[in-house]
């Protein structure tokens, strides 16, 4: 079983009180906006990071993460992306991709809204974990965690904070 933490959106901010969940996963994954690499590197000092880059993120971010992260969690197919909409209204950039080969979970940031919700005609479960930086119109900061094991996601949690 892994434990995954899910965020998006940090918009350059990290606090103790979300390096208190990533010291509890087995995996951090970042869904893209993390503005300042001292986002990205204090979660690499005390963990795995995968991450992708958002549409706010220079070069530097660029350099080190991709646009879409795609690989296998166990036994469950994971696509990361920053932009990518949600069931029924897929981002164009990645709607003919995820029509042809659809994973098993697909992530995305951006709108700075919390979504978990299936694709029952791909089959598939979308995430947007919302945005637990503090730059932007959301009036509480999320993340979520949840569980990877085997084929099954399970044990999923919001966690909240304060604007």
């Amino acid at each position: 079983m892994t434990k995954i933490l899910l965020l998006s959106d940090t918009h350059s901010y990290i606090d103790d009180a979300i390096l208190k969940y990533v010291k509890q996963a087995d995996e951090v994954w970042h869904a893209g906006d993390i503005g300042d690499l001292k986002v990205s590197d204090a979660i690499k000092e005390l963990k795995p990071l995968r991450a992708v880059y958002g549409n706010i993120d220079e070069a530097k971010i660029r350099g080190e993460f991709p646009e879409n992260n795609r690989f296998m969690c166990e036994g469950v197919d994971v696509w990361i992306t920053h932009i990518g909409g949600y069931p029924g209204a897929y981002n164009v950039r990645v709607r003919e991709d995820i029509r042809a080969n659809p994973p098993k979970l697909f992530i995305c940031g951006h709108s700075h809204i919390l979504k978990v919700m299936p694709d029952k005609k791909l089959n598939l479960l979308h995430i947007n974990p919302g945005a637990v930086g503090k730059h932007g119109f959301h009036k509480v900061r999320t993340m979520l965690r949840f569980t990877i094991d085997g084929t099954k996601i399970d044990n999923l949690e919001v966690i909240e904070f304060p604007k």
